[in-house]
């Protein structure tokens, strides 16, 4: 109650009007009504976004400029603590070589801590 709206017979008359024309170009003539028709702007192309997340086990990748990427992997110890390296490539493909590389070591390496812990433990 605390908005007045007022309308004109001639605003009526208009909007009956593009409702009328809505429905009759699409279905009374089997036309299609394109965008640029209706006086709306044609919807931009679709192009899919790689997702943010990669499988666990696989590092991450971060362009941090035009030309420097980030690659991370952080797994844990045989500790049971968190181990984070950073390798860094010009490129997105080197970048993965590197990390790849870098999962590998970092396996090696806590699996031979993992292995040197587990006889101790059975003392």
């Amino acid at each position: 109650m605390d908005i007045y709206l007022h309308t004109t017979e001639e605003m009526k008359q208009q909007a009956a009007a593009k409702i009328n024309a809505r429905f009759s170009k699409n279905k009374g003539s089997g036309k299609e009504v394109t965008p640029k028709e209706q006086g709306k702007p044609a919807q931009a192309k679709f192009e899919p976004k790689r997702g943010k997340y990669r499988k666990p086990g696989t590092g991450c990748i971060t362009k941090i400029n035009d030309h420097l990427y980030e690659g991370r992997y952080s797994p844990k110890g045989a500790d049971g603590k968190r181990i984070s390296k950073n390798v860094y490539a010009q490129t997105e493909t080197e970048c993965e070589e590197k990390l790849a590389e870098l999962i590998r070591k970092m396996k090696a390496e806590i699996a031979a801590e993992k292995a040197k812990a587990k006889p101790q433990n059975n003392a």
